[in-house]
């Protein structure tokens, strides 16, 4: 029987999550993967929150110190959040000759580049499963069963609670302000959200997984970020007409003239496996070039789920000799030979209000063509108060053209206002 030692940094939902599985299923681990697996220190200013959970006060360390010198700790799992004082903490640990789980985004997402270093220094596993999608085991896929393909595009719904508010959104039809305080009442939205809904969360766990994915660094300051504030449930309702789902999607491809990596609110086809993924589920769907597609489903977050990633990751690291690192040139920076596209394609999904006469429709079109923008689908609304709805939608275009065409618009006199635009996923 191996007997392996863990400290666990933070006792909060996940940490707390953490030390409820290693202790209840002790003799599942036993029995089934030969691990005496105990938990042998944990660090916890709140004290009284370590002695509710169950933890012995001899056991409750005072300072990272303590955690680092304790023989009987084989392995750390920091689930405090935030880059300090997470970052010392880790690298003290690795620096100790303890090897590190985390469930950290922001921290891995930002400075994997030192912490891989000092693990490599010092002989030590650094696993991070936790940080990615909650409970669905999308890391250990890419860096395992998936690496006999080449990954050419991954998607998915990686933030719940941006799900969760888009799912109530096209269900209820309310205004993002009001399912936002929903939100933050059940506990699915921080009280200053703005990580998750400004688009940061996932844009860190996009950084993560197509730097995996595609094998090469990928940092999150390349990633196009939007956030769903801007959202309208009036767009949200058309959409469903039209037979599409509004979800703030993470996009990396990677194709023969370089590689994109964004995260946007888009509609996507009502048909589309992605398109059933609601409340706080997350999904990833990958396209390797001989599996074809795959989906992975599951719970993005909460205590349970994220504590199922880290207890594998313990798990993984007890049972595996030696340690892998990041099959690429891990630094701050891309690699120079990388080259990302920024002036992406797509079809767009445009809302506009026109002026009630003769002409206009010929006149907007003309912006369209103008810059080679081909439209396959306009939808023209009753007229109320001599202002006329208008929805278009356009075969795949770039980025840049669409813009250029809205800046055009949005200056004519025929034209009121170009209400909203959202990408449309093919």
């Amino acid at each position: 029987m191996k007997k392996v030692g863990v400290a666990i940094l933070g006792l909060g939902v996940v940490g707390g999550g953490t030390y409820k599985i290693l202790t209840e299923n002790a003799e599942f681990y036993k029995k089934n993967h030969g691990l005496d697996i105990t938990v042998e220190g944990v660090l916890e200013l709140n004290r009284e929150r370590a002695l509710s959970l169950g933890v012995e006060e001899s056991k409750i360390a005072s300072n990272i110190a303590e955690i680092c010198s304790n023989s009987d700790i084989d392995i750390v799992v920091e689930v405090m959040g935030g880059i300090e004082p997470a970052k010392s903490f880790v690298l003290a640990a690795l620096n100790s000759g303890k090897s590190v789980v985390t469930s950290n985004k922001e921290l891995y997402c930002k400075f994997s580049h030192e912490l891989e270093k000092v693990a490599k220094k010092n002989g030590c596993g650094l696993y991070y499963e936790a940080t990615c999608v909650g409970g669905v085991p999308v890391i250990r896929a890419l860096l395992d069963n998936l690496q006999g393909n080449k990954i050419t595009s991954m998607m998915g719904i990686i933030n719940g609670t941006t799900n969760y508010i888009l799912t109530k959104m096209s269900d209820c039809g309310a205004p993002y302000g009001e399912v936002l305080k929903e939100a933050q009442k059940l506990g699915y939205a921080e009280a200053n959200p703005t990580s998750d809904v400004d688009g940061f969360d996932a844009a860190y766990k996009l950084s993560i997984l197509s730097s995996l994915s595609f094998h090469t660094k990928i940092p999150y300051t390349e990633i196009y970020r939007e956030g769903i504030a801007d959202v309208d449930p009036v767009d949200i309702q058309y959409g469903k007409r039209l037979g599409y789902a509004m979800k703030l999607l993470a996009i990396g491809k990677n194709g023969e003239n370089g590689i994109e990596v964004r995260v946007h609110p888009a509609f996507i086809k009502s048909n589309h496996p992605l398109a059933s993924v609601n409340d706080s589920f997350n999904a990833v769907y990958i396209t390797g070039d001989s599996v074809d597609d795959v989906m992975l489903y599951g719970r993005g977050a909460g205590a349970l789920p994220t504590g199922s990633a880290i207890v594998g990751d313990i798990i993984y690291c007890a049972t595996h000799q030696g340690n892998n690192y990041s099959t690429f040139k891990n630094t701050e920076k891309a690699d120079p030979s990388t080259k990302f596209i920024k002036n992406f394609e797509s079809e767009y999904f445009l809302r506009l209000s026109v002026n009630d006469k003769a002409g206009v429709l010929s006149k907007l079109m003309s912006h369209f063509s103008k810059h080679g923008i081909s439209i396959s689908q306009v939808i023209q609304e009753k007229a109320e108060n001599g202002q006329v709805p208008l929805i278009i939608l356009t075969h795949s275009t770039f980025e840049n053209d669409i813009k250029k065409t809205v800046d055009e618009i949005n200056s004519a006199s025929d034209v009121t206002k170009v209400l909203s635009v959202v990408r449309v996923i093919a």
